[in-house]
């Protein structure tokens, strides 16, 4: 699976909270937070499901893997979704693991196995 998603019994506005807390005590920081549904919304488009994109990022692992290989800048910054699923709040991310393994560096993976562990292990502290 390319992904790893949770459920949780806390609706999507505290499930949100919780994740940016849980992702600053592994060491990062949301960048960008966007609204689908309203974005969809200002652009003319219903969409009424909550649906919210987190862009995450850790400066230190960032620079550490762009360092390494620039090509690794095309998966930055990491994304962690907060959703509705008919009534079930969400949380998932996009595994590290399976975009790293695109650049084919054995070094790389180790690193990417790394950081999707501090992910889980933050988005599992929010649910």
């Amino acid at each position: 699976m390319f992904h790893y998603t949770v459920e949780t019994a806390k609706n999507v506005p505290d499930a949100i909270e919780s994740v940016e807390q849980q992702l600053k005590a592994n060491g990062f920081g949301v960048l960008w937070h966007m609204d689908i549904a309203q974005k969809l919304q200002e652009k003319g488009v219903d969409f009424d499901q909550a649906y919210h994109v987190l862009e995450v990022c850790n400066p230190v692992e960032a620079k550490s893997v762009l360092t390494q290989n620039l090509l690794v800048g095309y998966f930055l910054p990491c994304k962690v979704v907060v959703y509705d699923d008919h009534g079930h709040t969400k949380i998932g991310l996009t595994k590290p693991t399976t975009l790293i393994n695109l650049v084919e560096d054995k070094e790389l993976e180790k690193k990417a196995q790394e950081i999707e562990e501090k992910l889980i292990k933050a988005v599992n502290g929010a649910a």
